[in-house]
Parts: structure tokens; sequence; C-alpha cells
């Protein structure tokens, strides 16, 4: 295959995933939105989690809520688990790197508080704890995977939702785990501020 049809290939692959997966994603992810524009109006926070694009992920969610997606607006409550490297590196250097966020979601969630965990294998031992710790702070859980869900699957709880991409290609997940962070700002603006198209 020359490069050209490679190129394309991935063009396509990408848009074809999308239209599949926006069949099943489209009511969990409108559940996730309500679920935290709930937490929001509240006073409530949203802690977002990841490791790799993951990170980079859970950090363009907070940034768009705390600054602004498409409309102007008041900043919202959302915290990117993934940007303090002090907090980071002491955690993973004193307690081993599985608690990095697990210590954070004890120490700054609070009962009714949303965690955006996000994993392409669902197998992330950081992110499995940090929903251990979700759990045992009555935090809801928000899982966004792919893969079939991994061991993230066989933890969630009644009450959780779980966004998983129905694939397993890790690129694949990843432009739709994009795709849901961009539908779930739009959602909880549309939600809050009653925004059309």
């Amino acid at each position: 295959m020359d490069l050209i049809s490679r190129i394309g290939q991935h063009f396509t692959d990408s848009a074809q995933i999308k239209l599949e997966a926006g069949a099943t994603l489209a009511g969990p992810i409108a559940q996730a939105a309500k679920l935290m524009t709930d937490c929001l109006v509240g006073n409530g926070k949203l802690l977002a989690c990841g490791n790799g694009g993951s990170a980079a992920d859970a950090q363009h969610f907070a940034a768009e809520l705390v600054g602004r997606f498409e409309v102007e607006r008041q900043g919202m409550s959302a915290i990117a688990l993934t940007t303090d490297s002090s907090i980071m590196t002491a955690v993973a250097n004193d307690y081993g790197y599985d608690q990095v966020f697990e210590r954070q979601v004890r120490a700054l969630g609070q009962a009714g508080d949303v965690l955006l965990a996000i994993s392409t294998s669902g197998n992330s031992p950081s992110i499995v704890e940090a929903i251990r710790a979700a759990h045992d702070n009555d935090l809801h859980v928000v899982a966004l995977t792919g893969k079939g869900g991994g061991k993230i699957a066989g933890i969630l709880r009644e009450g959780d939702i779980h966004i998983c991409v129905p694939a397993k290609r890790t690129a694949r997940i990843q432009e739709v785990h994009l795709l849901t962070v961009h539908c779930l700002c739009d959602a909880i603006d549309s939600l809050l501020l009653g925004v059309e198209a």
C-alpha cells in the first residue's frame, strides 16, 4: 500500500468507527452529560484522569470547561488530575505510580462529585485504583474505555456510566474518546445554557 492510500485508510477507518460508535454511545454520553451537569449545578466538581493520550483527553476536557467550549460562559469546576507534576512525582515515588490518581481522588473528591476515568484498554492500574477511591468516597464514575472495557468494566457499579468504544485499535479508540469529550462539553453547555447548534 502506498503512503497516500495508507493515510486515506486512516481517515476512512476513523470515520467508520465514529459512525458505528455513534449509534451505541449517544445514550451513555447523554447520561454522562446529565450526571455531570447535575453535579455542577449542585456545586460539585468534575475530576478527570488518564495516562498518555488519555491524560491529554482529561486535560482537554477540564480546559474546555474551565475556559470555554464554543460559547461564552462562566468557568465550570473541573480538574485534570494529570497536571500537577509535584503531586504526580511525589506520589509515584512514595507510594507507586498506581496511586497517582487514587491519592488525589481521596484528597479532592467529595460525595456527589464525578470522576471521568479514561483508559483505552480499560486495564490501566492507576485508573482502576482511582475508580476504587471514587467509589469509597461516593463519587459518581464515568468510564471512557475501549477493547471491551477490560478490568474497569468489571469494577463499575450500578449508577456508574460506561462509555466503551467498540474498537480494538488504540488510535481509533482515542479518536472516539476525543469526540466524546467534545460531545460532553457541548451537551453540558446545552443543558446549562440552553445552547442550540
